[in-house]
């Protein structure tokens, strides 16, 4: 099976309302080009002007994510209102109030991370070096954490934005979720955690098949069956104390299979009952 057949192996109903299709592709692309031209004028304009008036660093990344995370709510409303991708959470409020936690996510879609970061207006991100040539490098080399620094150097980097009370999102899995099975999950976000002391919270993002915003999806693709639906589900906190008295190795392989294990199960119960989608990612 190729990377392809597998990111790409659930078949929708055939396209049954080609204006509606249509529609929500070139709403796609417009959504698209409007991520990137913000994240330009962020990283040339906004940004630069911002660390004029604000010092010291420190204080420039506090500010640079809070704006990012509200340009964030900005474009997730207008997705909305445009009828192209809706956000479903019980509890915001609890994302607004997260301080000093590890969040690891599964990672089925381009938007994972604009809307985990909508919700948390404290959150550093560690991303991929990737990201650095992308449209949006501008943001991400001033405001997050890239994975490109060696490991103790990006531990020490974890550890002092969470003693600051800032929140860090990880994708354990380093890729997106394929939309049939699984990949299995890095220890990073494990190994962080126990070298910080900092309690992982895991969160499941659910809802409607994210076809044509995930790996290898054909940029003129889309679920047409509906528009795209978030559902995120907070899950159990895993407190790292419970870890205590183990070798490194061991409580890492330990968090890494509890983090995985909560997840997967997460997304059983979630297939069992998604009354509010008609089609479902990350079927396995």
């Amino acid at each position: 099976m190729t990377e392809e057949e597998k990111y790409n192996g659930l078949n929708l109903p055939e396209i049954q309302n080609y204006p509606a299709y249509w529609y929500r592709i070139l709403s796609k692309l417009f959504f698209i080009f409007t991520f990137g031209l913000g994240s330009v004028i962020l990283s040339i304009i906004i940004f630069p002007v911002l660390r004029i008036f604000i010092h010291p660093k420190i204080k420039f990344q506090v500010q640079a994510r809070k704006l990012v995370s509200a340009s964030f709510r900005f474009f997730c409303f207008l997705m909305k209102i445009f009828h192209v991708s809706k956000l479903q959470t019980e509890n915001p409020a609890a994302f607004k109030n997260f301080h000093s936690k590890i969040i690891v996510a599964n990672h089925p879609s381009l938007l994972d991370f604009v809307y985990l970061m909508s919700l948390i207006p404290n959150a550093d991100c560690i991303v991929s070096e990737k990201l650095k040539k992308n449209i949006i490098g501008g943001v991400v080399c001033q405001a997050y954490i890239t994975n490109s620094m060696d490991f103790n150097l990006l531990c020490e980097r974890c550890k002092k934005t969470l003693d600051q009370g800032n929140n860090i999102i990880i994708f354990p899995e380093g890729t997106r979720t394929p939309r049939q099975g699984t990949t299995s999950y890095k220890k990073g976000a494990a190994r962080i955690a126990l070298y910080c002391s900092k309690n992982i919270q895991p969160v499941f993002i659910g809802g409607s098949d994210k076809y044509g915003l995930g790996k290898h999806n054909p940029l003129w693709s889309y679920n047409h069956v509906e528009p795209y639906l978030y559902d995120l589900k907070l899950l159990e906190e895993i407190h790292i104390q419970d870890f205590a008295g183990l070798s490194e190795t061991i409580a890492a392989k330990r968090i890494t299979d509890l983090i995985h294990k909560k997840i997967l199960e997460a997304n059983e119960t979630y297939k069992s009952n998604h009354p509010l989608c008609k089609t479902i990612n990350n079927v396995i």
